[in-house]
C-alpha cells in the first residue's frame, strides 16, 4: 500500500480560545503527575510510595474511578518491568518527565487535550563506552469530564503516535494482521534474545559504509525529523520508522537503486518520491537482504553501531518496527534509535523486558 507523507503534524485537537489558563493549567498539572508516575515505576528504588501522588491529586481535576484502575494496573506492569530489567543487568537511578500542553478543545462536559511527553531515563549502571541516559518524545490525547458541578476528571488516555514504544508504555493487545503478499522476497531470519550472545564482531571497514556517519544522523533527528523528507507519522501502515532508518543508512553511504516504487530490488528516498522498500518495514527487509546490503544476525544482541533491528509484535509473520542501533555498550548490550514514538539510545534489552513475545530480526549492515 502507497505511503501518503505527512506534511503538518500538526495536534491531535485544535486549540480553544474559550478554555481559560488555569482550567489549561490544571489539566497540565494532572498529565504530567500521570506520566512522571509511570517513569518513577521504572526507577531502581522507587517503590509504591513513591508513584502515587496521582491518585490524590489535589485541585479541580482528579482521576476517574476506571482511569485510576487502569493507572494502577499500568504502574504493577512497569514495576514488573523493572524487575524483568534488573535481571538483565539494567537499571534506571534517575527519571525525568516534562509534559506540554500543545492545545485543547471543550465540547460541553468534554474536554479534549493534546499534549507532548518527554522523559529522561538516567541509566544505573555505564561505562566509558555506553549512553549515559535514554529519552523520548510521546504524544497523547487525554480526555477529561466534568460533572454537575463543573469538577473535571481525566477519563482516558490515548496514545497518538504510530508507535507506542515509549520506554513507560505498557503494551497493547495486537490486532492480527494478514501476510503480505510478495513475489517470492527473501525471508529474515528470526534473532535471538539470550543474553549473553554468541560473539560476532563487526568489521567496520568491510563494507565501505560511514557507521558514524549514520549514528550521527540518527542522533540530530531522532526527534527534530530532517525537512529534507517527508513526515509518515499519523498516516497508518507503520508510520515514519523505516523512512527515519533510510534516511541514516543514506547518510552513511547507501546509494539509491532507481526503479519502480513498489519493486522490493529497488531502494530510493528523497524529497519527493520514495520507494516501498525504503519507507516500508517488510519492503526494506526484503531489499536489504536480497541486495546482500545486509545479513541476518543469530541473535539481537550481536547488532552493534549502524546496524538494523526489526520487531514482529505479535508474530503474525508480518514485521511492525524498524530501528537502527546507535550505540553499543561494553558489556555487550545495542542500543536503539528510531521514530514513532521518538526515541533515542533505549537499550535492547529494555525491548525484550517490554515485548518478550515479540519476535526479532537483526540486520548487519
Amino acid at each position: 500500500m502507497a505511503l501518503v507523507p505527512n506534511w503538518s503534524a500538526g495536534a491531535a485537537v485544535t486549540d480553544d480560545p474559550t478554555v481559560d489558563a488555569a482550567t489549561k493549567a490544571t489539566f497540565q498539572r494532572l498529565a504530567d503527575a500521570v506520566f512522571t508516575d509511570r517513569t518513577q515505576a521504572l526507577v531502581d528504588g522507587a517503590g509504591a510510595k513513591e508513584t502515587r501522588h496521582t491518585a490524590g491529586f489535589s485541585g479541580s481535576v482528579s482521576l476517574s474511578g476506571g482511569q485510576t484502575r487502569e493507572q494502577t494496573s499500568a504502574l504493577e506492569q512497569l514495576r514488573d518491568r523493572r524487575g524483568r530489567l534488573a535481571r538483565l543487568g539494567e537499571t534506571y537511578r534517575a527519571g525525568s518527565t516534562r509534559v506540554r500542553l500543545d492545545a485543547t478543545q471543550v465540547k460541553g462536559r468534554e474536554a479534549k487535550v493534546a499534549v507532548t511527553e518527554t522523559t529522561t531515563l538516567t541509566y544505573g549502571r555505564t561505562t566509558t563506552k555506553s549512553p549515559q541516559s535514554t529519552g523520548f518524545q510521546a504524544h497523547h490525547e487525554l480526555t477529561f469530564t466534568a460533572d454537575r458541578h463543573g469538577n473535571w476528571r481525566l477519563t482516558g488516555i490515548r496514545d497518538t503516535d504510530d508507535g507506542y514504544l515509549a520506554v513507560n508504555q505498557v503494551a497493547k493487545p495486537e490486532v492480527a494482521k494478514p501476510q503480505a503478499e510478495d513475489d517470492g522476497p527473501p525471508s529474515a531470519a528470526r534473532a535471538a534474545t539470550a543474553w549473553p550472545a554468541p560473539a560476532n564482531a563487526k568489521n567496520f571497514s568491510a563494507s565501505g559504509y560511514d557507521y558514524k556517519a549514520m549514528v550521527a544522523y540518527a542522533q540530530k533527528y531522532w526527534s527534530k525529523y530532517n525537512p529534507d523528507y517527508p513526515d509518515f507519522n499519523g498516516q497508518g501502515a507503520g508510520g515514519d520508522c523505516t523512512n527515519f532508518v533510510s534516511q541514516a543508512l543514506k547518510a552513511g553511504g547507501w546509494k539509491h537503486v532507481p526503479g519502480y516504487t513498489y519493486d522490493f530490488h529497488k531502494w530510493f528516498g528523497n524529497s519527493e518520491i520514495q520507494s516501498d522498500s525504503f519507507v516500508g518495514v517488510n519492503e526494506w527487509s526484503w531489499f536489504a537482504l536480497s541486495s546482500k546490503r545486509a545479513t541476518s544476525l543469530a541473535n539481537v544482541y550481536q547488532a552493534d553501531l549502524g546496524d538494523v533491528i526489526q520487531m514482529d509484535f505479535n508474530r503474525d509473520g508480518s514485521k511492525d518496527h524498524t530501528m537502527i542501533v546507535t550505540s553499543r555498550d561494553r558489556r555487550g548490550v545495542p542500543y536503539v534509535t528510531y521514530h514513532s514514538t521518538n526515541t533515542y539510545n533505549r537499550s535492547v534489552a529494555s525491548l525484550v523486558a517490554s515485548y518478550p513475545n515479540a519476535a526479532f530480526y537483526a540486520y548487519r549492515t
